[in-house]
Order: C-alpha cells, then structure tokens, then sequence
C-alpha cells in the first residue's frame, strides 16, 4: 500500500524531481542583462571603433560568466549507464532505469530515470545532491537519504563517496574541489582586475591580469584533474557498468582558459611591436595621446625678462640714490 501520490509511506513527500538550480541561471541573466544594456548603448559609439568596442564587451561579458557559473554547475565529471537493478531494499522487484552520476566543486548528483518513467505503479524520476562543501557533512547527507527511503541504485553509487567508504575517493574530491573553487574564486577577481585596467586605460598590465585569470583557471582543471586520476571503486549493476568522463563544465573551463591566455598573450605582443594598432582596437585616439603625454610633461615658468632680472639685482642703497637724485 502506497501513500501520497504512489510514493512509499516512509518517504515523507512525492519522488524528488530534478532540481532546478537558480544559482547560475541568476548569474546568467544579470550578465545577459548587462549586454542588452551595452547593445542598447551601441550606436551611441562612432567611427569604426564601435566594433572593437562591442567585441571587448561579449569577451569580457563572457568570461566573467563562465568564471562565476562554473562554481554552482554540477558537470564536472558525468557519466550515464542503463541497467536492470532491484528499485527498493528487501525487494526483489526489477525495474529498468538511466543511472547518471554528475561531480561538481559542491558535491556529487546521482539522476534516477526510469525506462519508462512509470513503473511499479511509481514515477521513477529522482536527482539526488550530496554536498562536501565546507559547511556541509556528506555523510550526514546519505545519512538522510537512507532514512527517507531513497531507491537502492542512489543509495549504492552516494555510498561510493562516503568517507567510510573502501574506494578512498572522498577525501581526494573533496579537497581537489575546494582548491579548485578557490583558484576560481581567485580568477573572478583578476578578470574584475583586468577590466578595470582596460577601462583606465592600461593595456599592459591589463593584459598580465588577463594572464594571470588564464592561469588559476587551468591550475583550477589541475586540481580537479588530481582528484580523477585516482583509482577507484567500479560501480557495476549486473553486467552494466557505470563509467565518468569529463564533463561540460570542465571543458568550458579549459576553452576560457585558453581564450583569456590568448587574449593577455596578444595584447602584450601588440603593446610592445604595434602599440598603435593595439591602441586603434580599445579606441584611444593620438588626441587622448599626445593630452596624456602633456600631463606628464612638468609645467615651469617662463624665465623672466633680462630688465626685470637687472632690476631685481639693483642693490637697495643705489636705488635710495637714484630715488633721491630724481
């Protein structure tokens, strides 16, 4: 006998659907926001320079996103197996499911979807997050998850990263992950670093920022590299086993990188061999030039004339005399 909508009576709600993540999609609205703005102002730019100018706002835009929506994704690492397996503990009901696990920097997804969906009189659509965040316990969060009842194959794979676990691999995730939300972290500030020396402008260490971003962002797929290479336990249902590979979000990380590493790289070289076709592309014309080279210049006064210094170089007691005389 089920209960609440054909859920089992000892989970205290209907099956955990996919759950949405508003986290990146706010990061991504606001940054879609921010070019809806500068497209609008767009034609206010003139001459030729609109085109550089709108291409530095996307690059910039674009970075800055994937920097910040890659902390709160959860595709780091995938991988998905269909198998035969019992649905429930002390049951010896088979149903055909797609298991998919998904690593993030915050933790690990396990994705149950039946095939169909609609077996066992159930709906078999469950997503399950297991956090190892700092201010999170995972195995306090498997803990809950074999008090509300979750299906065996969920249960089975979060059991593979728990700490008490033979496979070892919890400590490794969890601190690659934290080093690498750190770097992340890290490059968020250079790229706002970098922005800010373009603005102002001063292309050359804009573009050892732009440098600077490029690298934590690989030492970032570094980290998280490390904690992939280590052996782990195989995750078999029946003759079917589960296997991960890089996910979206890894390779995302790794084309950014790459692009910023280019762009400080090009910036640099067009500084030092064509610092006027660098200056023509963030649109500082030779008028803001030659006014920037004037400040700089230190301002003197005018020496004065030869009969002003004569007179200042009169000693007092010929002047009492001349004054006298007169």
């Amino acid at each position: 006998m089920t209960l609440w909508n054909g859920s089992f009576p000892f989970y205290p709600g209907a099956n955990a659907c996919f759950p949405f993540d508003t986290s990146w999609a706010v990061i991504v609205s606001i940054f879609l926001s921010m070019l809806a703005t500068f497209i609008i102002i767009l034609p206010g730019i003139r001459g030729r320079g609109r085109l550089f100018w709108f291409l530095r706002v996307v690059m910039g835009l674009f970075v800055g996103a994937v920097v910040l929506t890659i902390q709160f994704t959860r595709d780091w690492e995938t991988g998905w197996v269909t198998a035969n397996t019992s649905y429930k503990s002390f049951s010896h009901a088979l149903v055909n499911v797609d298991i998919g696990l998904h690593i993030g920097l915050a933790g690990v997804n396990v994705t149950l979807v039946g095939n169909p969906v609609h077996q066992l009189n159930e709906t078999i659509s469950y997503n399950e997050h297991f956090a190892w965040s700092f201010d999170a316990d995972y195995d306090h969060s498997y803990d809950e998850g074999l008090e509300k009842g979750l299906p065996s194959p969920i249960l089975y794979v979060a059991e593979k990263f728990t700490s008490q676990s033979p496979c070892g691999v919890h400590r490794q995730y969890r601190i690659s992950s934290h080093y690498a939300s750190l770097t992340l972290w890290m490059a968020f500030c250079t790229w706002l670093i970098s922005i800010l020396l373009f603005s102002m402008p001063i292309l050359l260490y804009g573009g050892y920022m732009l440098l600077l971003t490029a690298a934590l962002m690989l030492f970032s797929l570094l980290f998280f590299f490390t904690a992939r290479s280590t052996a782990k336990c195989p995750i078999r249902f029946g003759t079917a086993a589960l296997k991960t590979d890089y996910g979206g979000s890894f390779w995302l990380t790794l084309v950014t990188g790459l692009l910023c590493l280019l762009l400080g790289l090009g910036v640099i070289i067009f500084n030092s061999v064509q610092p006027e076709k660098l200056k023509l592309v963030f649109n500082l014309d030779e008028g803001k030039g030659e006014e920037e080279e004037g400040w700089d210049k230190p301002y003197l006064p005018a020496e004065p004339s030869s009969s002003a210094q004569d007179m200042l170089m009169v000693p007092l007691g010929e002047l009492c005399e001349v004054m006298a005389t007169q």
